[in-house]
């Protein structure tokens, strides 16, 4: 504690010579009171409290901040609260971040998505075992120019249940850089102490500033997911999840452990012959395997970041996937369609046939790739197909897509290259 407190005072020491703070009267902190000041402001009874918690949380911040984040950590107990910190200062990695350039980076609307993507990621590093916070922090403070906007910043906390967002408005000229540093920082902390359900410390405002505090429902679409509340959730290509979206028209299934070229130069030949496109489906369920965990989950998801949107769902049968996306077309390979129309895995050729009268029925059929077996290409003309099933398939031809690895041995040739690099 005390090294800290050392290394913190040189630091802020060192700074300190070189801002060039305007002698006015006006100005609330001078340099001495503000040194002085900020020595003795740390909140520290509240942080201890939060420390106390179960709460671990992420931290993303972009503009103003970083005082909090010594606080939290000048305090006793950090690594039981702080999980991971980002300071977002370049335009750039806050769009990296959110997956778009906001319009307006400091607002309520960019402070939410922030704190949802912390949330998240709080979610991946811990596996949901604790409960987690996400907090963000976008704001706009006194620097070495004249700035046309106003002073302030948008705070948002998400549990995963409400969000909980703070706009502060600052008097332009009442504090300096380091006064405006500390007093939203000192907003952060509250935030989180909100959100954590422990006392907060007070925030001492000029007349003409002001805060507005609002909180929402806002429950997490994966956690929904995953505990069987809803049967289905979109990712957009940005990474958001959201509850609703379009239809897909075609989906290709998979466990996309890991998403490979194979998947998508299939998705991009089935999408040249359907004239549509075709979104990727992620089951979180597999008949044949433990259901997916939030971490493990965010890990494949990432993948198609920035490139693909993905459908989640908890239908791991293709008569499942049906009365969730009616009138879609499935793609699949070769070896998938051998192995849903085979009678063993349903019981019997009668409950096979009724599961595919229930596809029939909402309007859905099947695209089949080929591949190579046994040295041959094979296609859908190589499978023994009953008749009253033969409707629902539909070959994608070997000029549009032939890929001549199995998905096991490009997986397979993935991690012996992802080894090779790890040493």
């Amino acid at each position: 504690m005390h090294l800290r407190v050392n290394l913190f005072e040189q630091f802020w020491k060192r700074r300190w010579v070189h801002w060039r703070v305007p002698a006015s009267s006006h100005l609330r902190n001078s340099r001495e009171s503000w040194y002085t000041g900020i020595m003795t402001i740390i909140p520290s009874d509240t942080i201890t409290t939060i420390h106390n918690t179960p709460h671990r949380l992420v931290f993303e911040f972009a503009g103003a901040g970083s005082l909090a984040l010594y606080w939290l950590h000048s305090v006793p107990g950090s690594s039981r609260t702080v999980l991971e910190a980002t300071d977002r200062y370049a335009a750039a990695s806050l769009a990296d971040l959110i997956g778009r350039t906001p319009e307006k980076f400091v607002s309520a609307d960019t402070a939410r998505v922030m704190a949802e993507f912390a949330y998240r990621r709080a979610m991946r590093l811990t596996d949901g075992a604790t409960p987690c916070l996400g907090v963000a922090c976008t704001a706009a403070i006194a620097t070495d120019r004249t700035k046309r906007g106003p002073h302030g910043c948008s705070i948002a906390v998400y549990d995963g249940a409400q969000v909980r967002t703070f706009d502060l408005t600052l008097a332009k000229g009442a504090r300096d850089r380091a006064g405006e540093e500390q007093i939203i920082s000192l907003l952060i902390i509250r935030a989180i102490a909100v959100a954590c359900g422990v006392a907060a410390p007070d925030l001492e405002l000029e007349p003409s500033e002001t805060l507005d505090a609002r909180e929402e429902t806002h429950p997490d679409p994966l956690t929904l997911l995953l505990r069987g509340d809803v049967e289905r959730v979109f990712v957009g290509s940005d990474g958001r999840i959201h509850l609703e979206g379009a239809p897909p028209v075609a989906l290709l299934s998979g466990s996309f452990n890991p998403l490979h070229a194979g998947h998508e130069q299939l998705a991009q030949a089935a999408a040249a012959l359907l004239g549509a496109p075709v979104a990727f489906e992620l089951p979180v369920l597999n008949a044949d395997k433990p259901p997916l965990g939030y971490a493990e989950l965010e890990r494949r998801l990432e993948q198609f970041r920035r490139r693909y949107p993905v459908v989640l769902s908890r239908a791991p049968l293709f008569v499942q996937k049906a009365q969730l996306f009616p009138g879609c077309t499935f793609v699949i390979g070769y070896d998938t369609a051998i192995r849903i129309i085979d009678p063993r895995y349903y019981g019997g050729e009668a409950e096979r046939d009724a599961a595919f009268a229930a596809i029939a029925a909402q309007g859905c059929s099947f695209l089949v790739a080929g591949r190579v077996r046994d040295g041959v290409f094979r296609t859908l003309a190589d499978i023994d197909m009953p008749s009253l099933l033969r409707p629902l398939f539909r070959e994608l031809p070997e000029r549009l897509f032939r890929v001549d690895l199995s998905s096991t041995a490009i997986r397979d040739a993935y991690r012996e290259t992802a080894s090779h690099h790890a040493e």
